[in-house]
């Protein structure tokens, strides 16, 4: 999802239907919309970069960020984003996870000291950063488990500094909320907490440095990293994971954790994407969403995977916060279930699913990315025009036809900050 010109939009002639388990909104008034711009909603005090730090049920413009953006993430209580090879951060600041020298907490996004160019991803999470520059993996925030991977037992750094070992090479990255992952020449590593196991590497002892995951030393393509730990990630088509298991998260049929990677029962082949939450897991298998452990959506606990819907749908990418999840088609569309406690699915309010609800996305327009750790999201969008189309675009739980106005008038929902 991405957005606009402005930090906020105004809503006018308001008109809504709910139909096969979809969300449709639609707003008065004509204009296009930013392509390659940030959202963010649900839990604020900052971290969804729209200058307030009052909680929105619905998605709000991340303020700087209307193009140029091509990647974000979501941590417990701050987010980052990519923008033309630049990475921002904004929120909380207290262990200087907004990696701009400072112990100070910022309401819109600022830059990350040293990470003007060449980024090309981040993530974020428990007060800590990572990001991926010209193949080098750099990391800065809270160090108190060694997940900043740089050998050092300092609490914190208000700058990136280099994770020992991934100077090259590094692909993909990942921060669950004390340990993190990565992927080097087709590689997993891990480093932080491993009270779980969730390092993988046959072991409950933490370490400030990568190790090596036993077992994927090649063919790995993703991974995720989970909040209360476990892990996961893609080997040659396959789902593996390992890690904490007390609710089934590693979706093996069983509930003993394990700190070596385990198959993932019923996915052992076309697996393109994985997404941990803090007691749940969720894949991509040939365009299908997958869920497992608890809090998935109207199955309570479940220790082995089961399809979110029965209907074949194209996904291509997934996202697993505390107790929500998110999947998006892709036709751009987004379909959003779980706990909602501050609107984080973005629907217009506070009430739970049970069973995913679609964010439709009109023609047009298509969701680019999601992202989340906890209780907010941070999204993309990007428009694709077509020769004389209405211009239109999609708010997560709206399809707009509109144009922007000052925030002024738009409501929110009030809560505490």
């Amino acid at each position: 999802m991405r957005k606009m010109r402005t930090s906020i939009w105004r809503r006018s002639a308001v008109r809504a239907s709910v139909w096969g388990g979809a969300l449709s909104l639609s707003l008065g008034g004509a204009s296009a919309a930013r392509a390659d711009s940030a959202l963010a909603w649900g839990h604020n005090g900052g971290k969804l970069g729209n200058g307030s730090t009052t909680h929105s049920n619905v998605p709000v413009a991340v303020t700087g960020l209307s193009s140029g953006v091509t990647a974000v993430a979501g941590g417990e209580s701050h987010s980052l984003a990519i923008q033309n090879g630049a990475a921002k951060a904004w929120g909380r600041g207290h262990h200087g996870q907004l990696g701009n020298g400072s112990n100070t907490d910022s309401k819109v996004p600022v830059d990350v000291t040293g990470l003007s160019s060449g980024v090309t991803a981040v993530a974020a999470g428990y007060a800590y950063s990572l990001a991926i520059q010209n193949g080098a993996a750099k990391a800065w925030g809270l160090n108190s488990d060694g997940q900043l991977g740089n050998g050092s037992t300092t609490w914190s750094s208000n700058v990136p500094v280099d994770v020992t070992g991934l100077s090259s090479g590094v692909t993909a990255i990942e921060a669950g909320r004390f340990h993190s992952l990565a992927i080097q020449n087709g590689a997993a590593k891990a480093w932080g907490n491993n009270v779980y196991g969730q390092l993988g590497n046959g072991s409950t002892t933490w370490s400030d440095v990568p190790v090596d995951v036993t077992g994927l030393s090649s063919g790995v393509t993703s991974v995720a990293a989970g909040g209360y730990g476990h892990s996961l990630a893609i080997q040659n088509g396959a789902a593996k994971a390992w890690g904490l298991n007390s609710d089934g998260q590693l979706g093996n049929g069983s509930t003993t954790w394990s700190n070596v990677p385990v198959d993932v029962t019923g996915l052992s082949s076309g697996v393109t994407a994985v997404a941990a939450g803090y007691e749940h897991s969720l894949a991509i298998q040939n365009g299908n969403v997958y869920k497992w452990g608890t809090w998935t959506a109207g199955v309570g606990f479940g220790a082995t995977p089961a399809l979110v819907l029965d209907q074949p749908r194209d996904f291509v990418d997934i996202a697993a916060t505390n107790a929500s999840s998110y999947a998006l088609s892709a036709d751009g569309s987004l379909w959003v279930w779980g706990y909602n406690e501050y609107g984080q699915l973005g629907l217009g309010d506070t009430r739970w699913r049970d069973t995913p609800t679609q964010l439709l996305a009109p023609a047009g327009y298509r969701f680019t990315g999601i992202d989340g750790l906890r209780d907010h999201v941070v999204a993309t969008i990007a428009a694709v025009p077509e020769p004389g189309s209405l211009a239109l675009f999609a708010l997560g739980c709206c399809v707009v036809i509109g144009r922007a106005v000052s925030a002024a008038g738009r409501p929110t929902r009030p809560g505490p900050t």
